[in-house]
């Protein structure tokens, strides 16, 4: 942080507002589902020919799709919100009633709701449940609801935003309108919810990888497919390296695979079958091999590539860990509509890694593993507030591979690792991959929201499927057990994350330019490009602007650059062989000698410090 960007003192005793620690709480789930109710109330009460569809609660809010012959403006939310306020403050009950399915579709037709049909086709359960708001209006639903509006404060809830949805989510169907909404239990909640909004628009990367000139996107290349600057790779370079060397201290092996595969391989692994409406379509070389589903697709994940480098030869017991690692870049059919700047793309990096042991080797590596991942976590500053999650299969559902048997062996080695660290965890009943229980590390940033970073999977099921072997001390053939890890996850989602938290404002060893060089004249400026070749020499990432502008600007283009180090130099500094320092962290330094700055500088990357 800047000083400029510090709080004043009577800011840091000013009353902090905490929001829930979940914005799911139960209440919060009555409250938002409950307000959708009186939003959609109001919006029939004010436009009888809008159809209402579904209308859920949401992360900080609640939204309902209409179908509307007119089109929502700003001035009709605002129309709507009055109606909203009044309808709560009419105190009405609301009521759950139970009735057949008959009865329903009766009441439906009886009042023209065609898109409830279709709803009411799709829930199996019965009785069918429907919530009343008095006497006035109702919907199919399963709750939960608050008992009465009155539990409703009006100056607690904002409409936010109209935008439009698909019917089903499908872009054949019905084109609706979508009105966004938040509710919470108090106005300061609502008020503390609208400051981080704010605060997220200001640090949002979309806008600041834009104004610091680090990615773009292309209507031409596509949505989903970032087109990384000069500056942008840097600080992907910077990532990837410090991940390689903490990589080859550890023994990993670097490997290179390529970006499209035979749909066999994706087959045997089970990817096709699981996976195959994440996958881009199949390339086929005509039309017999298309129909036989013989072809090549898109890499949409690394392992079964290096499970064939693996495979390649016959391995011993004395080779094993064996720990293949590539920045390998994957690509998933994501829908249009749940793409989003860089944490939700296409085509992404994954600072991926298997690793190939022995079933005693198990729990030392997988240590080993999380050990790293913590590292990471720690030098990128995220160490603050994170949890691990245990995510496990559903015991119910059938989208897994493997034994029961093979499963249990790999929970139970997560379940191992965790207590012997002593970390804070929570299992997560569903969100192990197809193949595997996975232990993810969930992050949580400035803005209190929650991410997925690193993850570490055990797998017993792709060595089973890939027949993979190694030779045992005894002489005998044994099947090795797989670990998946990915300290960074996707590479492009993490610069997304990192730009967010730090505003843009990168610590100096990950800032893509490290220091900026200002010459006052350009009588400075032969110095100055002494000094940064100086610096560049020693692995400094340094620059002179030679603009020409007066050096008020200069300062100014560097601070809104989010610059770590600025060097003024003038003929001062020139007859001293010195550097007037000013820095984002730590403000102005006065005049050092410019070897002393170079060294001072060069010890603050090597420990992750600034300046």
């Amino acid at each position: 942080m800047s000083p400029s960007e510090q709080s004043s003192p009577s800011e840091q005793v000013e009353k902090k507002i905490y929001l829930p620690r979940t914005s799911q709480s139960e209440n919060l789930k009555k409250i938002r589902h409950t307000t959708s109710h009186v939003m959609a109330m109001a919006v029939q009460k004010l436009f009888p020919k809008a159809q209402v569809t579904i209308g859920p609660w949401i992360e900080n809010g609640f939204y309902y799709d209409f179908d509307s012959p007119e089109a929502f403006t700003d001035k009709d939310l605002k129309a709507i919100k009055k109606e909203m306020d009044k309808i709560i403050n009419r105190k009405l009950p609301v009521v759950r009633e139970e009735i057949s399915r008959e009865e329903a579709e009766r009441r439906i037709k009886e009042i023209n709701e065609p898109y409830k049909l279709e709803i009411l086709a799709d829930i199996k359960e019965e009785p069918i449940t429907i919530y009343h708001l008095g006497d006035d209006w109702w919907d199919l639903c399963a709750g939960p609801h608050v008992e009465n509006t009155k539990e409703l404060n009006p100056k607690a809830i904002d409409l936010e935003s109209v935008a439009g949805a698909y019917w089903r989510g499908d872009e054949t169907k019905a084109q609706l309108q979508r009105i966004y909404g938040t509710a919470w239990e108090n106005p300061e909640q609502l008020t503390e919810y609208k400051r981080r909004k704010e605060e997220a628009l200001r640090r949002d990367h979309r806008k600041l990888g834009k104004e610091l000139g680090l990615f773009i996107f292309s209507d031409l290349v596509g949505p989903g497919l970032p087109l990384w600057t000069p500056k942008g790779t840097l600080l992907r370079s910077i990532l990837e390296e410090f991940l390689k060397q903490e990589q080859i201290k550890r023994g990993y092996q670097p490997v290179i695979t390529p970006h499209i595969g035979r749909v066999d391989l994706f087959k045997t692994s089970g990817h096709w079958q699981k996976y195959k409406e994440d996958l881009f379509p199949m390339m086929a070389e005509n039309e017999e091999a298309a129909n036989h589903e013989q072809g090549f697709v898109l890499k949409a994940m690394n392992c079964p590539f290096h499970i064939q480098i693996y495979k390649s030869e016959l391995r011993s017991y004395r080779e094993l860990p064996i720990r293949l690692a590539e920045f390998g870049t994957v690509y998933r059919f994501e829908q249009s509509g749940e793409l989003g700047g860089l944490t939700r793309v296409r085509g992404f990096t994954q600072d991926d890694a298997h690793i190939f042991v022995t079933p005693e080797q198990l729990d030392s590596e997988f240590l080993n593993v999380v050990d790293l991942i913590l590292s990471v976590i720690k030098t990128l500053k995220l160490d603050q507030n994170f949890k691990a999650r245990l995510s496990f299969r559903d015991p119910t559902s059938d989208k897994y591979i493997g034994s029961d048997e093979a499963w249990d062996k790999a929970e139970s080695a997560i379940r191992r690792a965790v207590e012997t660290l002593g970390m804070d965890h929570f299992e997560g009943i569903g969100e192990a991959a197809f193949y595997g229980p996975k232990l993810d590390f969930i992050v949580r940033d400035a803005l209190e929201r929650e991410w997925q970073l690193g993850t570490v999977q055990v797998d017993y099921n792709l060595p089973e499927r890939f027949d993979l072997e190694y030779v045992a001390e005894d002489g005998s053939r044994k099947r090795p057990v797989m670990i998946h890890r990915a300290p960074f996850g996707s590479l492009e989602r993490l610069i997304g994350i990192l730009i967010e938290e730090y505003a843009g404002d990168f610590p100096l060893w990950l800032a893509p330019v490290q220091a900026r060089l200002l010459p006052v004249s350009e009588v400075q400026l032969d110095f100055a490009k002494e000094v940064v070749a100086k610096m560049r020499a020693i692995g400094i990432r340094a620059e002179v602007d030679t603009s020409g502008d007066r050096l008020g600007k200069l300062i100014r283009n560097a601070e809104k650059e989010k610059i770590p180090i600025m060097a003024v130099i003038g003929a001062k500094e020139v007859e001293t062989n010195s550097l007037s320092i000013r820095t984002r962290a730590n403000g102005e330094l006065g005049t050092i000698p410019v070897d002393e700055v170079l060294d001072k500088i060069k010890e603050s990357i090597k420990n992750f410090e600034n300046f």
